[in-house]
């Protein structure tokens, strides 16, 4: 399982698991699946399966008609630091990578070349 548990002063206080973990933890117990959080946007048929390039970004934030603070503050980063991974001067962490690609509901960002 991919768990991670967030600590509070050195004990743990949350344990975050994958959507379709807890769906499945939630059948183990006798319970019925929870609906998807409301604020899952869909995903496209065509963004499901491909990886888009990180220098897509801008191209994929523009269309779905995201501005760049907006999407800079959901995903915990600076706006200018944004605009630097658009940019290319910047080549962002997996966590980061895994944040804009949720929050622009894309598959992921392929390995440079």
């Amino acid at each position: 399982m991919g768990i991670q548990v967030i600590s509070r002063d050195g004990q743990p206080e949350y344990a975050v698991v994958p959507w379709e973990q807890y769906q499945a933890l939630l059948v183990a117990a006798g319970r019925a699946p929870a609906p998807a959080p409301a604020s899952v946007a869909p995903v496209e048929e065509d963004n499901a399966t491909r990886l888009h390039a990180l220098s897509e970004l801008a191209a994929l934030r523009q269309a779905k008609g995201v501005e760049p603070a907006a999407l800079a503050r959901n995903v915990g980063i600076s706006p200018a630091y944004l605009a630097m991974i658009e940019s290319g001067e910047r080549q962002p962490d997996a966590a980061i990578r895994r944040a804009l690609a949720w929050h622009l509901g894309v598959a992921g960002w392929s390995e440079p070349s």
